[in-house]
């Protein structure tokens, strides 16, 4: 018989379940994100939202707040054995004003610093392609390339033949793509490289196209090492934007360099590292690890970074070099997006006398990331340091240098995805002859670059202003 009271009994208790249920999903959410936000501010946001938006508050932050990436990053290599070989040619601490630096890049990065180096600064592709073609086609034993994008067409062309030559004639050659690279691409070298017969690889291929946390574990590194003595690494990738022998004042302008001496078993360690995780092969012996004569008088050390163990590295070694400055920081970089403990460094040497130079591009290959670049310019406008404006085609370079004697150069950004999101391939030098070249270098491109003032940051309309802002909200994520 149908009672009323009872009737009314059910949907009260399923209301007090869902409440309750509601208050645990809060309550664990905003634990979480007490507990695990670096940055507190982030935290009492997070913590504001879950508990002002019932239920809703806390399935955003499930999505959005969790660190799925870093915690994806550490499990994928967790158990694998990496591969270190013996240090040769380890140095001494520089022994100036960058010891403190040294030691602490030397805690963060777990690699010694080793003398011995030579390192050759390779500007724009039409160098750098050309320097790394002929080291391919005088390989004699090995050949192991990585590279964040590898295009088959164009400049790729020549690579791909070079590197099916090399294989033909028994050198060991390995490649490793990135994945979205050569899932997404529809002129990636992949497949040409296979019909080549070259072994080549993706880099952390995800198990469905849709599984969104492939795109933030993303392989950024450029490496290239030839019969384990020859090195390179920067930040051009095997792209024909690079390489318009038609046009070549329409070619995307970079830096990439070549090395020789200890410093590039460094290199090797880090792809073979990389295409163990990848493929499960172990690349060991003197045929990839052969003895290394010195080749210079450069102290370096490579420094790889990550969103696994290898967490935050190159952004250790930014800061260290900024707070190690008496003189001068000189940044040359495509997408400038640092978060607030880079900008108040770089502010803070600004306001104790060293001199900050900040060069970006004035074209732009990604509209959207330098909206959100002009939408927090005027953080270190305001303090003293000086952004200049590059003119001409995209300038893609990546370069610190501090005191005209401390240089990191290599594949990360100023922004997020690099310095939290990407796989990152960097070098630190010590050496006052290459790193008066490089401030040189920066300084020549500051000679015909424009100055942004704050005057003409602020004069921009309301609109241009509303957009560069609500960009910059998307800065961890660009």
């Amino acid at each position: 018989m149908w009672d009323p009271a009872r009737a009314t009994e059910f949907p009260f208790q399923v209301d007090v379940a869902f409440a309750v249920a509601v208050v645990i999903a809060a309550a664990t959410a905003s634990g979480h994100a007490v507990i695990y936000k670096r940055d507190s501010r982030s935290a009492a946001i997070w913590v504001l939202v879950i508990w002002l938006l019932p239920a809703l508050g806390a399935i955003a932050y499930a999505f959005l707040g969790v660190n799925r990436v870093q915690r994806r990053a550490l499990r994928m290599r967790r158990g694998m054995v990496r591969h270190r070989a013996d240090a040769q040619f380890p140095a001494s601490e520089p022994g100036t004003h960058f010891t403190p630096l040294a030691r602490l890049v030397s805690e963060v990065g777990e690699r010694p610093l080793v003398s011995g180096n030579a390192i050759e600064p390779l500007v724009d592709g039409v160098h750098a392609f050309r320097a790394m073609l002929e080291a391919i086609n005088t390989a004699r034993t090995s050949i192991a390339m990585a590279s964040y994008i590898f295009d088959g067409d164009g400049i790729g062309e020549d690579f791909v033949r070079a590197l099916g030559q090399a294989a033909a004639r028994g050198v060991e050659v390995r490649v490793l793509i990135d994945d979205v690279d050569a899932r997404f691409s529809t002129s990636s070298a992949v497949k040409p490289l296979r019909r080549a017969g070259v072994k080549v690889a993706a880099f952390n291929p995800p198990l469905v196209p849709a599984r969104l946390h492939a795109l933030n574990l993303r392989n950024h590194r450029k490496i290239l090492v030839v019969d384990g003595m020859v090195g390179f690494t920067g930040g051009i990738n095997i792209d024909c934007r690079y390489w318009r022998p038609e046009a070549p004042e329409q070619a995307y302008r970079d830096l990439h360099f070549g090395l020789r001496g200890p410093v590039v078993a460094q290199l090797m360690e880090v792809f073979v590292d990389d295409w163990q995780f990848t493929t499960d092969e172990a690349l060991r012996g003197p045929r990839w690890f052969p003895p290394l004569a010195a080749a210079g008088a450069c102290l370096a050390r490579a420094i790889e970074a990550g969103p696994d163990e290898a967490f935050e590295r190159v952004r250790w070694a930014i800061v260290g070099g900024i707070n190690a400055a008496q003189r001068s920081v000189r940044v040359l970089t495509p997408y400038f997006i640092p978060d607030q403990a880079l900008i108040s460094a770089l502010d803070a040497a600004a306001l104790r006398g060293v001199e900050v130079d900040i060069v970006i591009p004035d074209e732009t290959d990604l509209p959207h990331v330098r909206w959100a670049m002009f939408g927090q310019l005027w953080q270190v406008l305001d303090h003293g340091c000086r952004v200049w404006t590059r003119p001409g085609a995209f300038d893609h370079s990546k370069l610190l240098v501090v005191d005209g004697a401390w240089t990191l150069l290599g594949s990360a950004n100023w922004d997020a995805r690099s310095l939290r999101l990407n796989f990152e391939m960097n070098v630190e030098c010590y050496s006052v002859e290459f790193g008066a070249h490089m401030d040189g270098l920066i300084q020549a491109r500051i000679g015909t670059a424009r100055a942004l003032s704050l005057e003409a940051i602020n004069a921009r309309s309301v609109p241009v202003k509303l957009r560069d802002g609500v960009a910059r909200l998307f800065a961890p994520f660009l």
